[in-house]
């Protein structure tokens, strides 16, 4: 069935600068020289176009199967048989999910021998472009941008509701609205998803992780990050779910590997799905950051890890079970408080300022604009100060209530079932949907632990109860405030011996022989419900927020009718450009523009997992078995960095020279740029990529999947 995603967001814009800005593809036409002169040998045809191959053929979304185009990572197709490189964090949960005790791929990596040994992924699929089109004229049409927020908001999703209509017979592609600009652009995505997306090859986390949490976020960075997919379609070459008679997809575009090498200054270009930026914040909302959003998501992941790393320690099993959940808990509590440092040290709400200082002068000397602009600051300074605590409770809502234990969240799975229910609805109509809770149930159960959830519970609910205003307190804290004095401990016990979601025996159970009855006396039934109340009336008013924002942004691109203008990134597919360029981060401080497998030795340390180095590697090392992947010293190439723009979303995008080649795989970036999410630092911003020469080495020289490179088109 044909899918159209709407996402509501007020999407920033900002002036841009040297390598700045994530680039839409079908407007590149407007930055085109510019990129010409950084190095660029493409044409724009060559980059996208909709009647012949270009390189947006070659740009894959992953996404799960339940939010098709909610893109979490990027890859890149390198073969005609649907080979995709991507990061190895990117492919980790896969990874995780085929791991067991006997097969622990997470440590030992994974190879396929041949195409039947590929493992498929149930939750997994990848989209390709077809095309964008401006629908902008369609919906903003009869639109009076002066209309109250809340009124436009429901003309445009009319208008919209018309142009979903004219797709209604296309079900091979998914399509996706956009609102770019505020709400002045819009732009249709049409995506081809393909379901068939299997595990090809993946190193170990020795390699894939190599440096962990420690390194993380930082240069310099020995980590080949990096694991391989593989799209099938079926025999007729469309998207299908998982079939053994599913054939390796034919694109009609795939990139070459170039392994001549990088050097200072080279031109880099990396396209892919870059997630959220807020280029365009006030420095209100940037302080807002600062003293409540960065705060509240670090106090809470810090305990949620410190619980799981010990639930971890319990077995092998858990520590196969919990090493995904960490380690995507651990990737954005990190990155808050290099966010929150780095907001701090680099001035950022001072940046800010000047802009909204330079702003108030253009006013003073454009009457005429008063009337419209007067009281947008004003108005989203207002906003930040009247809702700050309900800001706070929004936060911990949703990192310690909603990403808390998983018991809250597993019952919103079954609410289809308790609809049909209360509508009892005959069991031949409710088969289906039992069929489907058991297939995702069983998924969830195996990695489950009811010691760890119900310890994460108590803590993450009491930590809310004592940091977040009663008024925003859930009913169940009222409850056990009441009854058991508060001890969520004592709660804890009654309720895991009691549910049917911390059981998977009893759950199964249920299933068997649904029952509304058992739902409605469910205690954590109850709690998602509550949750998810309190979530819906929770009162944050941000209309008031969007229409001033919405002005701000109109503002400033009045302000500067000359300067050309980018959209914040919002999962849809962009390009950015930028050099291979090394950086000086503090004072007598020097980090070249490139790392080597020499540094991988340097770093091992035997009494520290996250630098451990496998003996295969070491021995490779020893001998120089490097083979064809060597550098002009001899020595392997492990990371490089760029000055290309990227963000959280944009992990697995390839990395591309001035051919179109790919010459590594974007995967982070650095320490002291950690605030470009807000605000662009040209002198410190880099994008940290793994080597194309270290990815093939280890496919080939490490692994001895010589087949896969064999697939491969290198530029040497």
């Amino acid at each position: 069935m044909k899918k159209i995603f709407l996402f509501w967001f007020v999407f920033l814009t900002i002036i841009a600068s040297a390598d700045e800005g994530m680039w839409v593809l079908s407007l590149i036409n407007k930055k085109y020289e510019d990129i010409k002169k950084q190095g660029l040998k493409l044409t724009p045809d060559d980059i996208y176009n909709i009647n012949h191959a270009s390189l947006k053929d070659a740009i894959v979304g992953l996404s799960n199967v339940d939010s098709p185009l909610g893109f979490f990572c990027s890859a890149s197709l390198v073969s005609s048989k649907g080979l995709v490189f991507t990061n190895h964090h990117c492919g980790f949960d896969a990874i995780q999910q085929h791991s067991t005790l006997e097969h622990n791929y997470l440590v030992d990596g994974f190879w396929a021998k041949d195409f039947k040994d590929e493992l498929p992924n149930e939750d997994l699929c990848a989209s390709i472009l077809v095309k964008i089109e401006d629908v902008t004229i369609d919906v903003l049409d009869g639109i009076d941008a002066k209309m109250p927020l809340n009124e436009r908001l429901a003309k445009i999703e009319e208008k919209i509701r018309t142009i979903e209509s004219e797709f209604a017979e296309d079900t091979e592609n998914n399509y996706q609205i956009v609102d770019m600009f505020g709400g002045n652009q819009y732009l249709l995505f049409v995506y081809k998803t393909f379901y068939d997306v299997r595990l090809v090859g993946a190193p170990p986390s020795a390699i894939g992780k190599f440096g962990g949490d420690t390194d993380n976020w930082m240069w310099t960075r020995h980590t080949g990050d990096f694991s391989i997919f593989r799209i099938y379609t079926s025999p007729d070459g469309k998207p299908a779910k998982y079939s053994p008679l599913n054939v390796p997809y034919q694109p009609i575009k795939n990139l070459n590997v170039s392994i001549k090498g990088i050097k200072q200054g080279d031109f880099a270009m990396t396209i892919g799905f870059p997630g959220t930026t807020n280029r365009y914040m006030t420095s209100y909302a940037v302080q807002n950051e600062i003293d409540i959003v960065a705060p509240s998501v670090i106090k809470i992941r810090a305990k949620k890890l410190d619980i799981i790393e010990k639930g971890m320690k319990k077995s092998a099993k858990t520590k196969i079970q919990y090493a995904s959940k960490y380690s995507e808990c651990s990737n954005y509590y990190k990155y808050y408080i290099g966010e929150r440092e780095q907001l701090i040290r680099n001035k950022v709400i001072d940046k800010k300022k000047a802009i909204e200082d330079k702003f108030n002068q253009w006013l003073m000397q454009n009457p005429t604009k008063k009337e419209e602009y007067d009281s947008v600051l004003l108005v989203i300074k207002n906003y930040y100060q009247e809702y700050k605590e309900s800001i706070k409770a929004y936060q911990y809502l949703n990192e310690a209530i909603f990403g808390g234990c998983e018991l809250v969240y597993f019952p919103f799975k079954i609410l289809g079932l308790y609809e049909l229910l209360q509508y009892q609805m005959p069991m031949d109509s409710i088969k289906p949907y039992i069929e489907e809770i058991k297939k995702q149930s069983d998924n969830f159960y195996k990695n489950f632990d009811a010691e760890i959830d119900k310890e994460l519970f108590v803590n993450l609910f009491t930590m809310y109860a004592q940091d977040i205003q009663p008024t925003f307190h859930l009913n169940v804290m009222n409850l056990v405030e009441k009854k058991y004095k508060g001890n969520f401990s004592v709660y804890a016990d009654k309720i895991y011996a009691k549910s049917i979601f911390s059981d998977q025996q009893r759950f199964n159970k249920f299933l068997e022989k649904p029952d509304i009855k058992i739902l409605n006396n469910d205690p954590f039934f109850i709690i998602a419900q509550d949750a998810f109340y309190t979530y819906w009336f929770m009162n944050i008013n941000e209309d008031s927020l969007h229409e001033a924002e919405r002005l701000w942004i109109k503002a400033q691109m009045e302000m500067h009718p000359d300067s050309i203008f980018y959209p914040d990134a919002n999962s849809t597919i962009r390009l950015s450009y930028g050099n291979v360029k090394d950086y000086i981060p503090r004072d007598a401080v020097h980090y070249d523009y490139y790392t080597t497998i020499d540094g991988i030795m340097e770093k091992e340390d035997v009494k520290n997992e996250e630098f451990n180095v496998p003996t295969r590697l070491k021995e490779l090392y020893k001998n120089k078995d490097y083979g064809q992947y060597v550098n002009e010293h001899g020595t392997v190439p492990v990371c490089f960095i760029t000055t290309n723009d990227i963000t959280g979303g944009n992990s697995g995008s390839c990395v591309l020279d001035a051919d179109g080649n790919l010459i590594g795989i974007a995967f982070d970036g650095n320490w002291e740029a950690m605030s470009g999410d807000i605000n662009y630092e040209p002198n410190l911003q880099r994008t940290i990529c793994v080597d194309a020469r270290y990815v093939l080495f280890i496919i080939d020289k490490y692994s001895g999947a010589t087949r896969l490179v064999n697939e491969i088109k290198l530029i040497k």
